[in-house]
């Protein structure tokens, strides 16, 4: 009789767990009010703008225009978590690289209306390469700029496109895959709603590749970056740190290969 109670329990509190993994879900994933840097100040000029999506909200970005006609623009896409000024330390060393930038915020994220979402994501996404057409700024001289989650966003959006380059900071390859590494014990596959399966995609991608990972990545495994290499076609590159964990140190290596991989697209 004690025995088929501790099992009832356990079998019960395992149906709960499941249950508030399902309905949670997106809280765990996204966490717009999450700081990971603080009081770095921008060294580079910005300027702030409103990016509409088809479904009516505005979004904050960061837009830096340097000369539109003589350099390339980078389209950057951030991760789960944070605000604009959570990437300053990235950002500012745009400004020795010779290159244009858009850093856009997510809906639900720096003050944005709606809430986060695949689908949600993937049309900011489209919406900010539609902003920067727009302006000026020719397909063929976008760099899309994919960080941890943004990576799931970047090669949604980079497929069968005429993009410059891509550079994937920290992928994954499906977030079925990440979810699996961080509750295996739980049916992520059938309880998971945004998806991200990166893997089935990349190989749409046509444009030159960057993929940055650190092997002490305890969020996005090490081996998943691999993993994206070594499906993405040719021409690719790869800045694999040793001593990297998942926010990647912006050091001389790292910032070295990011100007390289940009020269190499003129």
């Amino acid at each position: 009789m004690y025995n088929l109670f501790l099992v009832s329990l356990v079998v019960l509190v395992y149906f709960f767990a499941t249950l508030g993994l399902y309905i949670f879900q997106r809280s765990l994933l996204y966490h717009p009010t999450e700081n990971n840097y603080y009081g770095d100040k921008l060294t580079v000029n910005i300027k702030e703008v409103k990016i509409a999506t088809d479904d009516n909200i505005d979004l904050l970005a960061w837009y830096h225009n340097k000369d539109i006609n003589k350099f390339k623009t980078i389209l950057y896409l951030h991760g789960n978590a944070g605000s604009l000024e959570n990437r300053i330390h990235k950002i500012n060393h745009f400004e020795d690289m010779n290159i244009n930038f858009l850093l856009l915020s997510w809906r639900g994220f720096s003050g944005n209306k709606g809430e986060p979402t695949e689908q949600g994501l993937y049309q900011d996404a489209r919406s900010a390469v539609k902003w920067l057409i727009k302006q000026g700024v020719f397909e063929e001289n976008i760099i899309v700029y994919g960080e941890s989650l943004g990576t799931g966003v970047t090669t949604e959006i980079a497929q069968n496109r005429n993009f410059a380059g891509i550079i994937l900071e920290s992928p994954f390859t499906s977030m079925v895959a990440a979810g699996k590494s961080k509750y295996p014990i739980f049916p992520i596959r059938l309880l998971l709603k945004d998806r991200y399966e990166s893997d089935k995609k990349i190989k749409n991608i046509k444009s030159p590749v960057l993929i940055m990972h650190g092997e002490q990545d305890n969020i996005v495994p090490f081996w998943m970056g691999e993993k994206m290499f070594e499906l993405s076609n040719e021409p690719k590159y790869s800045y694999f740190s040793k001593y990297d964990d998942h926010m990647m140190d912006f050091n001389n290596e790292l910032i070295n290969s990011l100007k390289l991989f940009i020269k190499s697209l003129n």
